[in-house]
């Protein structure tokens, strides 16, 4: 990169610039420990439970998760191409497709969903330590609740105390989170292996619920209603990950080579995805023959263990709650609105943005608030990226064939300003991309408000992840088509 372009322009820092080869540090082992690390999280633990209590059988709940995991892997993997190939995330990839300035667009929307998990993952790590405090000390901790807020004094020092632990990550940056993932991937994978063990040997076997057959067998409470239970699961599965597979650059960037980040992201997504949904099944199975009862809530299973096994069970969920939200929910945001302001915002002052908003959103007051909030906030937010996943690919393979002229996506009157810095081919493919998913959307989150939506918009959001993405990529792709030559060639090096 030029020097005198960080005069020059209001879309380049040093945060947002090309990574150097001295930068390029991931090889594959990392990117399989990234994904390990965030894949054991307590939202994909409890995903599980929420197919299972929809009707399926544990296989069929297990194959469902590994599937839309499968399915998700490939626009991973495409997006993070370019990451590698020119070092640049994802805020900027989007404005070869967008424009200059209509990049802040995606960039935006994947902030707001970013910040939406980020705080709702630092509420949950807060009220780990508030539920675990409370056992060790042996009783109900945190007195009456707090006017205007609707939690008590302790919740809300452990959710600040859980956010300040977090903001010592963001301080010391991208490196400390790849040494947190790295060392802490194997730690989880024992655990695992160790709480088998546990509930095997409590509960003398693995529980009645792997035997349970489907619901909608023959006879069954859910006879012949396999198909409309399973396609918006899967589209829920698709979108737990949905973020990610666009922001997905912001790692790969730093990828030592493509067969790095391929290798790495296939070995550590799909599979390690797929195996955690069978730990649920199967450390909950146990839970019936143990405590009576179906337990998906890890820290409530955490809270029934007793002696040395609850400081234990604390301290592992508080890493794997910490290494999750800070590598899903931090480092896409903070590049986000970097990029919507580069000359002021630096990645680390995004990263102080991200965590603000998680504080002043309340999180406990949107799980309060958004009945079902997994399957209408997954599908929701997947319905909104969706689109922009598909525009970004057919930009960086068909229109352009993974060329990029790097230096012209720090220009405001380059090659990728189209004219205004705004692409209309873009906006209209996100916009129509959009569109058919909002009735659905809006029944699904306001019933009362929205309940005359017809049957066709309610099938339509049931897919809403893969609408969106076809329907964008077909627009984006036919519109681009028609643009003169000369304006998708990479221009003239200088």
């Amino acid at each position: 990169m030029n020097n005198d372009l960080s005069g020059s322009t209001q879309l380049w820092n040093e945060d947002l610039a090309p990574t150097s080869a001295a930068q390029r540090t991931w090889r594959w082992y990392h990117f399989a420990a990234l994904w390990v690390g965030m894949v054991m999280c307590i939202p994909a633990y409890t995903l599980s439970a929420s197919l299972i209590e929809g009707g399926m059988s544990a296989y069929q709940a297990v194959f469902t998760v590994f599937l839309a995991n499968a399915i998700v892997l490939l626009p991973m993997l495409a997006i993070g191409h370019a990451g590698t190939k020119y070092g640049i995330p994802y805020a900027v990839l989007a404005r070869a497709s967008f424009g200059t300035a209509g990049a802040r667009l995606p960039a935006l929307m994947r902030a707001i969903v970013a910040c939406g998990w980020y705080g709702i993952q630092t509420w949950f790590g807060g009220q780990m330590i508030y539920t675990l405090i409370g056992v060790l000390l042996g009783g109900e901790i945190g007195g009456a609740r707090i006017a205007g807020l609707g939690i008590n004094g302790m919740q809300l020092l452990c959710f600040l105390a859980f956010w300040g632990i977090q903001f010592w990550y963001i301080v010391h940056g991208m490196d400390a989170i790849r040494k947190l993932e790295t060392y802490t991937a194997p730690l989880k994978i024992l655990i695992c292996f160790v709480l088998l063990g546990w509930v095997y040997q409590k509960a003398g076997g693995f529980g009645p619920l792997l035997d349970q057959p489907s619901q909608f067998v023959e006879g069954g409470k859910k006879a012949g209603q396999f198909w409309s239970t399973f396609w918006p699961s899967l589209t829920a599965m698709v979108g737990f990950w949905a973020t990610l597979a666009l922001n997905i650059p912001d790692f790969t960037r730093f990828a030592k080579s493509q067969r790095d980040q391929l290798v790495g992201q296939s070995v550590g997504l799909p599979v390690p995805m797929g195996l955690l949904a069978a730990l649920a099944v199967i450390v909950t199975s146990a839970t019936v023959v143990l405590y009576g009862k179906a337990i998906w809530d890890p820290v409530d299973l955490a809270s029934r263990m007793t002696g040395v096994a609850v400081l234990v069970a604390l301290v592992i969920l508080l890493i794997d709650t910490v290494s999750v939200n800070l590598a899903a929910n931090l480092v896409g945001p903070a590049y986000d609105f970097s990029a919507l302001a580069p000359r002021h915002i630096s990645y680390r002052a995004g990263g102080y943005i991200t965590a603000s908003i998680a504080i002043v959103m309340m999180p406990w007051k949107l799980l309060e608030s958004t009945q079902g909030y997994i399957f209408t906030w997954l599908i929701g937010y997947s319905a909104l990226l969706g689109p922009i996943a598909g525009i970004l690919i057919i930009d960086y393979y068909l229109i352009r064939k993974t060329e990029l002229n790097v230096e012209q996506l720090y220009r405001e009157d380059g090659q990728y300003s189209y004219g205004s810095g705004w692409n209309s081919a873009a906006i209209v493919a996100f916009v129509l991309g959009v569109a058919p998913n909002i009735p659905g959307f809006l029944n699904a989150a306001f019933p009362a408000s929205f309940p005359g939506v017809g049957d066709a918009f309610k099938t339509i959001y049931t897919y809403a992840w893969f609408v969106g993405i076809a329907i964008s990529a077909l627009v984006y792709g036919v519109m681009m088509k028609g643009r003169a030559a000369a304006t998708l060639r990479p221009a003239a090096q200088p």
